[in-house]
């Protein structure tokens, strides 16, 4: 797409991520004001402190997301789904949870339509927005496509390049893939290494509705500037 975002546009395409292990009540208490105060669309955050965060919003438009078998993708379908579902009970809006990469190297890919459908079924009942994390930097191409595939099958809400925690984050190319893979009924969600303006419009032009960042504050105030 063309880039013809007003700022307050762009900024709710913004998830205002904090997943750090060692992240204290006050950085959790931070990031929610600040997701309130720059109109981002939600706070990513680990399962554990969404009730906090949801408490912290709750007079907020701003989402609680929680991140789902997370960062590795390396547990079972049932705890995926029971992980989604606790979150959800505790106040999440939105679920992102990260497939089992070892299943989809194995060529399993009825494992992974069945976790697919597990979780988002779980979210869908629940009026949830679902996403689903590749780490596409694991990934070949061909698989990345595989996925997308899947997921116009199953349709959740997004498809989402990474974690953050991989060797790699967003590319052009994978968002441009992805789009192109899933059509108009699933969005795209770029993340990692997302930190500036010029990399987020990127992002949007190559077909990402949703930007996974850090950084949205310093990208938010880039494109002030440029906009003055």
């Amino acid at each position: 797409m063309t880039f013809q975002l007003s700022v307050a546009e762009l900024a709710n395409m913004v998830d205002h991520t904090l997943l750090k292990a060692d992240a204290k009540k006050a950085a959790f208490e931070k990031v929610c004001q600040e997701a309130d105060d720059y109109g981002f669309k939600m706070v990513a955050i680990n399962s554990a402190p969404v009730a906090f965060c949801k408490e912290l919003l709750k007079e907020s438009p701003v989402h609680v997301g929680a991140a789902i078998g997370f960062p590795l993708g390396q547990t079972t379908i049932a705890t995926k789904v029971f992980e989604a579902t606790d979150a959800i009970k505790n106040g999440a809006d939105e679920i992102d949870y990260v497939i089992n990469i070892g299943e989809l190297k194995n060529g399993n890919l009825a494992y992974i339509e069945q976790e697919m459908t597990g979780i988002v079924s779980v979210c869908q009942a629940n009026n949830i927005l679902s996403k689903v994390i590749l780490e596409n930097c694991y990934l070949t191409d061909e698989e990345k496509i595989a996925v997308c595939e899947i997921a116009k099958r199953v349709k959740p809400n997004f498809v989402k390049t990474s974690t953050g925690f991989g060797t790699g984050g967003a590319t052009i190319e994978d968002v441009r893939l992805m789009k192109e893979t899933v059509g108009a009924n699933v969005k795209v969600k770029a993340a990692g290494g997302i930190r500036d303006f010029a990399t987020a419009k990127a992002m949007v032009e190559a077909g990402a509705e949703r930007l996974g960042t850090s950084s949205g504050i310093q990208i938010i105030n880039e494109y002030k500037a440029l906009a003055k």
